[in-house]
């Protein structure tokens, strides 16, 4: 009986080890899963480019959303590749994107800047820039190439 009770207390004892191995190894998975939740936010910082636009397009309208490729794919190539510059377009008429655009309040065509730094976002409005060059292309490219260099300098 004496026996028994020894081999209980020694498999006791291993089994509280063996948790107590287990509580240290989930805290130290919980202290890498801290670690990485803190590079993904320091990676998440990017610019998203939010062409917003509804089922039925203008001239003007499409224009905006091609120049608005031109100028990513012609200045800002890495930047895309690398997801500093993330490129969306957003149809507003689609259910799916209702609370996007209702953040941005947009309720056709609208062209946003998101710079999203440390989990804080900040809005640039470019609609009305957009409009205005909309159809010259070398006009709206700089334009926009000039925000989105002022954005990047913020991240």
């Amino acid at each position: 009986m004496k026996n028994l009770k020894y081999l209980f207390l020694f498999i006791s004892a291993i089994f509280i080890l063996s948790c107590g191995n287990s509580s240290t190894e989930s805290s130290s998975a919980t202290s890498n899963h801290s670690t990485q939740e803190v590079a993904k936010t320091k990676m998440a910082n990017r610019i998203e480019v939010l062409d917003f636009y509804g089922s039925h397009r203008c001239v003007t309208c499409k224009a905006i959303e091609a120049n608005t490729k031109y100028t990513l794919e012609t200045y800002f190539g890495d930047e895309l590749k690398s997801g500093k510059i993330v490129f969306k377009t957003v149809n507003v008429d689609d259910e799916a994107n209702f609370k996007l655009a209702e953040k941005f309040e947009a309720a056709g065509t609208a062209l946003f800047l998101n710079t999203v730094k440390d989990g804080k976002e900040t809005h640039v409005n470019l609609t009305n820039q957009a409009f205005e060059k909309g159809r010259d292309k070398d006009a709206f490219s700089d334009e926009l190439k000039f925000f989105i260099d002022l954005q990047l300098k913020e991240i």
